[in-house]
């Protein structure tokens, strides 16, 4: 059947609108195409975006492309993602403002300003969370995509000897702001090696079928190894099986059109699921609970079992690991162990094999104590490391270590010496203090609201380098009587 006649095909209800749509774009790439129901069985699809995932079944069964047509189709699917998006559409949102939290004399300024790029904590697997939310990009004409592309290297250098995850959240992206196809070509070359190794996962949040030929377009250049660790994600609620999803910055347009794509399910929006309440905690609970609850039940102990054990392992058998603390280890090893301490039971880490799975322990139990070891009330005073002269700052770092709660200064004095000794391996281990304090800044405090932000990294960083780099010195203000090292 010719494209000619697909009009009076489809007035005579044997076809779809997703087919008649295939015969458009046909003639749109000056393709004939033959379709018949053994290619498609048709179906009467009322959502928008399954009737064009239906389109782009049948063209990939019926029609051979060449790069030119796939970047053609490229162009009208992204045109027809506009369309939704407008017709999805949410009322307008003011994003934060990103640029009052950045330093003016920040290398790329000009683009980190726009809030396209984030870094927050870790996911399920301890891996380091970058965020990448199209929205937030401006029209081409008032950004230099080359200096994008810059920032992005520049941002993922701090982060790329570590395992890490990226989050992308397509929904925003416009013919007005998007990347050429030779500019993101460039950037997939100039991505080498040191950027894909340590990629874990890739998850792609309200992808459309301009994503999916996209893909096809670069299809040539992609590894096998490399297209596994992409994901992708439909709706926001998904992505709680893979991240900690309290900790990302998700703009609030993106969470709207979520709330629009959930709306126009059939049968509208899914009821919402009533979560039990929070049972309490066990009495040899570790993981999710204060300082002071462990405390109370262990005896006194000041210095937490989970962290005792695992510093005291790594301690023995880990100071010469290279990329100690940067790499992940199975999520179910780290939920199993978890589960072990919680019920009190004892853990033997010889067992596993793996020196990852007590540094990863180590960092999990940091990131899931009910308040920052460093405290919430220190976030603020801590980001404003970097408006005290360089010479100053050791001073600055004391003072601020000298006034927090006992029990915390204990513990943190306890693992800063630990971090301490392991920089000192660094020539073997490749973890400076400024490498551990990539890791552990973000694991050590966050905001009482919300998560630590792209430019709260870098005070939040130095801070801690300071800490490990020049422990004797910070933790010399104070000796409690009962203080414990390892």
């Amino acid at each position: 059947m010719r494209t000619e006649r697909w009009e009076e095909v489809g007035a005579e209800r044997k076809y779809c609108k997703a087919c008649l749509t295939v015969a458009v774009i046909a003639r749109q790439l000056h393709r004939p195409v033959t379709v018949s129901r053994t290619n498609y069985e048709c179906v009467d699809v009322g959502v928008l975006t399954a009737e064009r995932a239906a389109v782009w079944r049948v063209l990939s069964h019926t029609m051979l492309f060449s790069g030119a047509d796939l970047e053609t189709l490229a162009e009208i699917e992204l045109h027809r993602d506009e369309e939704e998006q407008e017709e999805l559409r949410p009322c307008p949102v003011s994003l934060p403002d990103m640029a009052s939290s950045l330093y003016t004399n920040h290398p790329y300024y000009d683009v980190a300003r726009h809030g396209i790029l984030q870094v927050t904590g870790d996911d399920n697997y301890g891996r380091k969370l970058i965020i990448f939310s199209c929205c937030c990009m401006p029209p081409s004409h008032q950004l230099n995509h080359q200096r994008l592309l810059e920032y992005l290297k520049y941002t993922l250098d701090q982060y790329v000897e570590s395992d890490y995850t990226i989050v992308y959240f397509h929904y925003g992206l416009r013919s007005s702001n998007k990347p050429s196809l030779r500019w993101l070509r460039q950037a997939y070359k100039e991505f080498d090696r040191k950027y894909k190794k340590n990629l874990k996962a890739l998850y792609v949040v309200h992808p459309t079928n301009f994503i999916r030929i996209l893909w096809n377009i670069f299809k040539p250049l992609i590894s096998h190894k490399f297209g596994k660790k992409l994901t992708y994600v439909n709706y926001l609620g998904e992505l709680r099986d893979h991240v900690n999803y309290e900790q990302l910055i998700i703009p609030p347009e993106v969470v709207r059109h979520d709330e629009k794509l959930m709306a126009t399910q059939k049968g509208g929006p899914p009821p919402p699921v009533k979560v039990p309440p929070p049972r309490p905690p066990l009495p040899t609970q570790q993981f999710g609970v204060s300082l002071q609850y462990i405390q109370e039940r262990n005896k006194g102990s000041l210095i937490p079992p989970v962290m005792s054990q695992t510093v005291s392992y790594l301690k023995q058998k880990g100071l010469h690991t290279e990329g100690i603390f940067r790499r992940s280890a199975r999520v179910q090893i780290i939920k199993d162990v978890q589960k072990l301490y919680n019920l009190g039971k004892p853990v033997n880490f010889d067992d596993y094999n793996d020196i990852h799975i007590p540094a990863v322990i180590l960092k999990t139990f940091l990131r899931e104590l009910s308040q920052p070891l460093l405290t919430f009330d220190l976030y603020e005073t801590i980001l404003g490391i970097v408006t005290v002269e360089s010479s100053l700052r050791i001073s600055r770092c004391k003072d601020i270590i000298k006034s927090l709660p006992e029990p915390n200064f204990i513990v943190l004095k306890y693992l800063t010496c630990f971090l301490h000794m392991v920089s000192q391996e660094s020539i073997r281990n490749k973890m400076s203090p400024s490498n551990l304090a990539c890791v552990f800044g973000v694991n050590l405090i966050w905001p009482r609201q919300g998560s630590v932000s792209l430019s709260a990294l870098t005070p939040l960083n130095i801070f801690t380098e300071i800490l490990i780099e020049h422990y004797s010195t910070v933790f010399s203000s104070r000796s409690p009587p009962n203080q414990v090292l390892p």
